[in-house]
């Protein structure tokens, strides 16, 4: 296993957490109860919602969003193909297609207002944004297409736990909002997921769905509220437990400091970076409150980007790419419209972005470095990027 000097991404976990899943296991109750429900309150007052329902993960809050929302087969769903899979697959396992549109331009990468209102038919049913590395989409705009239409719209903000736009968290701009707690995340709790809403009646559809469909739950039962239970929908199992939501009422405590970490070294990145000719550096100086949870950059066009990546591993430095574009996965060409060619910024954008490392536990030293290390392979063998000489 390699042992990186700058890793991608690490995890702030300390005492506190350590503390919380040992007082969990001594009390010997693990399922979801009375710790969840603290973890749930907390994340809706840090939200400003009414209601927040923790789920295992963050793919069960994007389901149980659309299926709330009684998405179901004939139904179209537009949302962006630069992301996880999980955004178009939540759409899927509700019989409902997903119909991707572009992005703005290199520089924004979420999805474009002009695309999705050009995407929208008689079938669809909702927009589903997802806020890229943190930064809020135009949501303002998206919201006025989604009331033109009669549309809903879910907010993917998996990667945009604590980011702000007009002054509310992103997840709580649409109707309803997904959270992931994959340990690659801001705020993490190894596996997990949160869903938000001010809409009760969808909240208590999804608080029966996470467990089954039943009507009182396994905690309830054992403190005597209730001896017997009715199944009253067809639900899913998609409980969190109480370790994991023990972990997170201590990671949301963090959060905001990680976040303004995050900024700090984003900072430094960008004012870095900016000094290299023809790369790209989306969403620079971006002036709200956001929770900068990756580092995407554009390399030059026509550059080698599996080479660069090597010669990055080469010097200990962990990068990655944030995604390959949904609609270009086998089973997205197999049973839905090709695509391919209709996404251009999309697909501009898959072939050149790299994504550089950054968490709160990383230094300036170590973006320091990470800088160092790109410069010195943009001028190996006096090769340097440019419009005149783009491969390695």
């Amino acid at each position: 296993m390699t042992k990186w000097k700058v890793a991608l991404s690490d995890i702030d976990l300390g005492a506190e957490e350590a503390e919380a899943v040992t007082k969990v296991l001594g009390s010997k109750w693990l399922t979801m109860g009375g710790v969840t429900r603290n973890f749930e309150n907390a994340f809706a007052e840090y939200c400003g919602v009414d209601h927040a329902i923790a789920v295992t993960n963050g793919t069960a809050a994007l389901h149980l969003a659309h299926w709330a929302l009684g998405i179901g087969e004939g139904d179209q769903v537009v949302c962006p193909s630069l992301t996880f899979v999980a955004t178009a697959n939540a759409i899927v396992y509700c019989n409902a297609t997903p119909v991707f549109a572009d992005l703005t331009n290199c520089n924004i990468l979420n999805v474009s207002p002009e695309s999705i209102r050009g995407k929208i038919t008689k079938q669809t049913r909702c927009i589903t944004v997802m806020h890229y590395a943190g930064y809020p989409c135009e949501m303002e705009e998206i919201l006025s297409i989604a009331e033109e239409y009669g549309l809903a719209v879910i907010e993917d903000a998996c990667h945009a736990i604590g980011t702000e736009y007009n002054g509310k968290k992103c997840g709580t701009i649409g109707d309803i909002g997904c959270f992931s707690f994959f340990s690659n995340k801001n705020m993490m709790t190894a596996e997990g997921g949160m869903v938000v809403t001010d809409d009760s009646e969808v909240a208590q559809k999804i608080r029966l769905a996470r467990s089954h469909g039943m009507t009182a739950t396994t905690s309830q039962r054992h403190q005597g509220h209730d001896f017997s239970y009715d199944v009253v929908d067809l639900g899913f199992n998609y409980r969190i437990d109480e370790i994991r939501s023990a972990i997170g009422q201590i990671q949301l405590e963090k959060l905001d400091n990680s976040n303004k970490k995050r900024w700090q070294l984003t900072r430094h990145y960008q004012e870095k970076l900016s000094q290299l000719p023809g790369l790209v550096l989306p969403f620079e100086n971006y002036p709200g409150n956001c929770s900068y949870h990756i580092l995407p950059v554009l390399l030059p066009e026509g550059c080698n980007r599996s080479q660069f990546m090597l010669d990055m591993e080469k010097r200990g430095i962990q990068t990655s790419m944030h995604y390959p574009p949904v609609h270009r996965f086998q089973y997205y060409q197999k049973h839905f419209k090709n695509t391919i060619g209709s996404l251009p910024v999309t697909e501009e954008v898959s072939r050149r972005e790299v994504t550089l490392p950054l968490h709160p536990l990383m230094t300036l030293q170590d973006v320091e470095y990470v800088y160092q290390a790109i410069k010195e392979i943009y001028q190996i063998e006096d090769r340097v990027f440019s419009h005149a000489q783009r491969n390695f």
